[in-house]
């Protein structure tokens, strides 16, 4: 159990209650006093050493963890989980790399891969005939061993012969398109829109039924503008976020 640094929260200040003991529990989070992994006081204990309510602890709690700097494991309790990866416009990379340069160690676990038929709507995205032969990809994503996301790549086999047969378990797919295809990359489009945990994924991502969380597609293209890869994913909401560096027309 980690110690608790109890600050004093101000009954007749105007900021809530709850808001104060949210900043107090993220203040110690992010001061590295508590340490991902590591698990939080029960409700009650909260209680006792702030001398607050069962519902301004829940708020703050509820809070923290929709910000992603907690998780709550149903009768296990309350864990510290470091912030969000953030994303926005960058280089283009891979998830291996963009994890890593968020300094975690990013994992694979292969659902599933092996070729398949391009379906009308895969077709028209990689500028294949429908029916045509694509790798098909689909992995469980994870940064120091927790779900990060879902996602499902699609590639036309024409340009990587062979692919079905090497192993993405602990490999990452833009590394294996470079050295064994020397194909490389150039730019993508990429969209994200809210949805919600379906069923099927919430026991891999280890997230609630109904949580939120972010869909994209992204579409790479190789330096002549012919499609590379389609992926489809689903990332955790309380582990990601969008960040937009904006600027005024001048």
């Amino acid at each position: 159990m980690i110690r608790v640094n109890v600050a004093v929260l101000k009954r007749d200040a105007p900021v809530p209650l709850y808001h104060q003991l949210k900043a107090a529990l993220l203040g110690d989070i992010e001061s590295g006093r508590w340490r991902p992994g590591e698990r939080l006081p029960t409700e009650d204990e909260l209680i006792d050493r702030f001398k607050v309510s069962k519902i301004t602890v829940r708020h703050a709690l509820r809070d923290l963890t929709q910000l992603g700097y907690i998780r709550r494991e149903q009768g296990r309790g309350t864990f510290v989980q470091g912030p969000p990866l953030e994303e926005g416009p960058r280089e283009l990379k891979s998830f291996t790399s963009e994890v890593q340069g968020h300094g975690f160690r990013a994992t694979s676990r292969v659902l599933e891969q092996g070729v398949v038929t391009a379906t009308p709507d895969i077709a028209a995205r990689l500028e294949v005939p429908e029916g045509e032969a694509v790798f098909r990809l689909h992995r469980l994503r994870l940064a120091d061993g927790e779900p990060m996301g879902l996602q499902t790549a699609y590639i036309p086999m024409r340009l990587v012969p062979g692919i079905d047969k090497l192993s993405f378990t602990g490999a990452s797919l833009y590394e294996v398109l470079a050295s064994r295809y020397s194909l490389y990359p150039a730019g993508a489009r990429e969209t994200h829109q809210a949805v919600q945990v379906t069923e099927e994924a919430a026991l891999l991502l280890r997230a609630p039924v109904g949580s939120p969380a972010l869909a994209a597609e992204r579409l790479t293209s190789l330096e002549d503008g012919r499609p590379l890869e389609l992926v489809h994913s689903i990332m955790r909401g309380d582990r990601y976020k969008i960040v937009l560096d904006l600027r005024a027309r001048r």
